[in-house]
């Protein structure tokens, strides 16, 4: 179950972080707006790792398909920004439907690499297709887009909030989804798939329809991305993208939603701190894996939860 607290304190603590962004130089603002960015793509991840059990290496092609869309769409001269993210949302949708489809014909081990093998289509696509994706470089140009009025989100600390703004409707989407019957049916068909199809629950189903609404969160997380950049390359659909989700899901805390985004941003930090030192900032999140891995297997964000009730009982 996600505490309602947790998301209150996480919109409370963005929005703390909104007031203060007016304080500190657009380049730190810009560092906060990808890391948020990033936080609501391990969070929809967890949607199918910490919830249905589907560890997944090709959930970046739903993240480079709503961030394409969204780009393609803003070169042709489409600027109202909730038009660009219905239609990254449901692109990303139409390609989870197809994609779930094929992959929950396997299980296990088999799934994650099903997916991965899935995953690698669009990246070939996108670089295959260079009349329309502009190949290995990409597309360039892209312009921030109108929210409303002839406002454009070109101000740094203008999109920064526009993408809190997003991240809490998105956050609160998923959480509510979390605590649904649907959410505990997922929780359910995790821990004991066997006893939740006696009792009348239709596995597959279940399984699909999360794998659908996951994917629609990754492709809105994925148009935010190339509309911050102004730029959209394969690089967005490669594996690489998703194994990077998918460690901030294990990092943070698979099935606590906050967690994930919390791992998303630990990452980020390093890349741009230890990557500030060194190109091999990589061996760095490697080690901390491994002991996350070995010394919090729950996560980032349990141990911090479990250090916090030990401290209240005490005396």
């Amino acid at each position: 179950m996600i505490r309602s607290w947790i998301i209150a304190a996480l919109v409370l603590a963005l929005l703390v972080v909104a007031i203060v962004a007016d304080l500190v130089p657009s380049y730190y603002v810009g560092l906060l707006t990808e890391a948020i960015i990033i936080a609501l793509f391990a969070m929809s991840l967890d949607l199918l790792v910490g919830f249905t059990g589907l560890d997944s290496l090709g959930h970046a092609a739903f993240f480079g398909m709503g961030a394409y869309v969204s780009g393609l769409m803003s070169l042709a001269g489409i600027e109202n920004v909730f038009l660009l993210l219905i239609a990254a949302g449901f692109a990303a949708t139409l390609l989870g439907l197809v994609f779930g489809a094929i992959a929950l014909r396997a299980v296990g081990p088999y799934f994650l690499i099903i997916t991965m093998a899935l995953g690698y289509l669009p990246w070939a696509l996108a670089i295959r297709l260079r009349s329309i994706t502009g190949g290995d470089d990409g597309l360039p140009g892209i312009f921030r887009p109108i929210l409303a009025f002839e406002f454009r989100l070109d101000d740094t600390h203008d999109y920064f909030y526009f993408v809190v703004f997003i991240f809490v409707v998105c956050a609160g989407a998923l959480a509510g989804i979390g605590n649904s019957a649907f959410g505990r049916s997922l929780r359910g068909i995790k821990d004991n798939p066997s006893r939740m199809e006696a009792l009348g629950y239709r596995i597959w189903l279940h399984k699909y329809a999360g794998f659908v609404v996951a994917s629609l969160f990754a492709g809105i997380a994925g148009a935010l991305y190339g509309l911050y950049n102004g730029f959209v390359s394969p690089n967005d659909l490669s594996v690489y993208r998703s194994a990077e989700a998918l460690i901030a899901v294990i990092l943070g805390g698979a099935g606590t939603l906050i967690g994930p985004g919390f791992g998303a941003v630990i990452i980020l930090f390093l890349r741009f701190t230890v990557g500030a030192f060194t190109e091999y900032w990589g061996f760095v999140l490697g080690a901390i894996y491994i002991g996350v891995v070995l010394f919090a297997p729950r996560g980032v964000f349990a141990l911090i939860r479990e250090l916090g009730s030990k401290i209240r009982k005490q005396p």
